[in-house]
């Protein structure tokens, strides 16, 4: 019954963009959360940490309006909670530093609702960080104020103290301001405040489409102007913005301000979008392959009882020796069950696959390519021998025929599948139909394949025009012509380091 038992109030600064900015605490509380009411500038990949079947409330903006009265947010966060639910309150960066949190927390402590606050990283401190501006430096200043850009409408004069802010050579940082950009300019001058004074626009900060606008208090508000400038920014006034030259970090990374759209499994794209990320992209995950197990394992199991007869066993995915071991585990079996068995995976990423199993290949193809391996085991005497090549249901043929004409006895059981999901993520499918995607990266001819099923053949070739395609190898190259595509990009070894800097390489 409602009011029988009162919930409790999070209130979790999400930080300024970067949802890797987030505290730890943060998080903890964010995953405890039966309500989770957000605004629109706190990430919306932070909604992934709360659990599946959290509600969802929106309290943003909605075209530049405020979807809800800070009120009706009060009565909402009351109500929820006297409900009995644990609430979180994601506000963009720190609740406490012109967040409103103060309000929500006058709210609750009326209501008598129990509550704690998480501080967060501010836009003032996060952004000029990733915009390489330090607020302080003893060569320049000791002193920075955060100020409110946009005071309350209903005051009959301002609050501000511009005399004290334009007097000496302190950091003053304006928080949304970039309507009264204008006037805050003149204010400072106007008391004194030098018409040089540098000064920098910071746009969505610490985000991979973060924005920096830099000048002087006598020709910033033109400068954004002619650019088209626009909230959410904030303003650093002061000295110390001429550092940023020197100081930059976050956006003069080689991939900056390019999106790329990573088009491998679910369970396989972090490492290579992460990378990316590091390198300054704007990652758009795009999973076009589910892994999963396979239908039977009859075929598997009747190699795996007989392990110890296999001279060789040959890998060529990270998901072979995934599901090969995991099964290998079911059964009660480790990995002495190898027993004289030689390994051979086919490239790198393959081989770091096997070690956790403390297995190191006894051959690895410089052509890491089903032709390689081929080409490899043309080299010894396999006739006769037998060979044990755990696949993906939609794997090549080419080893087990080519090694069956060697004379090699090959078995090659299904050890997974390899499924086409229904759809792609919306965020995903936005950005190709927005032309926001400067390049697709292609890791498989199955990932190129599945991605023209989803869509449909004509409406892929349609929104892939004027998009960079980054193929892994050959054969998916070869795949990629096939449908249509052209190949812009394509390393000379077939890994996912050597992809990621091709993409560097590459002359947007």
């Amino acid at each position: 019954m409602a009011g029988s038992k009162k919930g409790y109030v999070y209130l979790i600064g999400a930080g300024p963009g970067d949802p890797g900015l987030i505290t730890v605490k943060g998080r903890e509380c964010l995953g405890k959360a039966e309500v989770v009411l957000y605004d629109y500038l706190a990430n919306g990949e932070l909604l992934r940490l709360a659990p599946k079947d959290a509600e969802l409330i929106y309290a943003g903006k909605v075209g530049g309006e405020h979807n809800r009265a800070q009120s009706q947010i009060n009565d909402l966060l009351v109500e929820k909670a006297l409900q009995g639910k644990v609430v979180a309150r994601l506000k963009g960066g720190d609740s406490f530093i012109f967040g409103r949190g103060g309000e929500e927390c006058e709210a609750l402590v009326a209501a008598g609702i129990g509550y704690e606050v998480v501080p967060g990283i501010t836009a003032g401190v996060g952004a000029t960080c990733y915009a390489g501006i330090p607020l302080t430096h003893r060569a320049v200043t000791t002193s920075v104020a955060f100020v409110t850009g946009h005071e309350s409408p209903g005051k009959a004069s301002s609050e501000v103290d511009w005399e004290g802010l334009s007097l000496g050579s302190g950091t003053v940082v304006f928080y949304m301001g970039i309507r009264n950009l204008p006037s805050i300019c003149q204010n400072l001058m106007a008391n004194g405040r030098a018409p040089e004074t540098p000064v920098a626009l910071i746009r969505w900060g610490t985000r991979p489409e973060q924005e920096v606008l830099t000048g002087t208090l006598a020709d910033i508000a033109q400068k954004a102007q002619a650019k088209g400038f626009k909230a959410p920014a904030i303003t650093v006034v002061g000295e110390v913005v001429n550092l940023r030259e020197q100081l930059r970090w976050f956006d003069n990374r080689p991939l900056f301000g390019r999106s790329v759209m990573v088009t491998r499994g679910a369970d396989q794209a972090g490492e290579f979008s992460g990378k990316l990320e590091r390198l300054g992209a704007r990652v758009y995950t795009c999973p076009t392959i589910e892994i999963d197990e396979p239908l039977s394992y009859a075929e598997l199991d009747e190699a795996l009882a007989g392990l110890n007869s296999f001279e060789w066993i040959v890998f060529t995915s990270y998901n072979a020796v995934k599901y090969f071991f995991g099964r290998l585990h079911q059964l009660g079996l480790d990995t002495r069950a190898l027993g004289r068995s030689r390994v051979c995976a086919v490239g790198p990423k393959t081989a770091a696959a096997l070690e956790p199993y403390g297995i190191k290949p006894d051959l690895v193809p410089a052509d890491y390519k089903a032709e390689g391996v081929v080409a490899e085991f043309a080299k010894l005497d396999i006739a006769g021998q037998w060979v044990l090549f755990p696949k993906g249901d939609r794997a090549r043929e080419v080893i087990p025929e080519e090694l069956t004409r060697m004379g090699a006895q090959v078995m090659a059981p299904v050890a997974y599948l390899n499924r086409t999901p229904d759809r792609i993520p919306e965020e995903s499918l936005a950005a190709l139909e927005e032309g926001q995607v400067a390049c697709v990266t292609f890791t498989s001819s199955s990932t190129v394949q599945n991605l023209a099923s989803i869509l449909g053949e004509n409406r892929f070739l349609h929104l892939m025009q004027g998009v960079k395609v980054a193929s892994i190898g050959p054969v998916t190259s070869k795949t990629c012509r096939e449908l249509g595509l052209e190949v812009h990009m394509e390393p000379a070894e077939y890994t996912l380091d050597a992809l990621a800097a091709e993409l560097v390489k590459f002359s947007w």
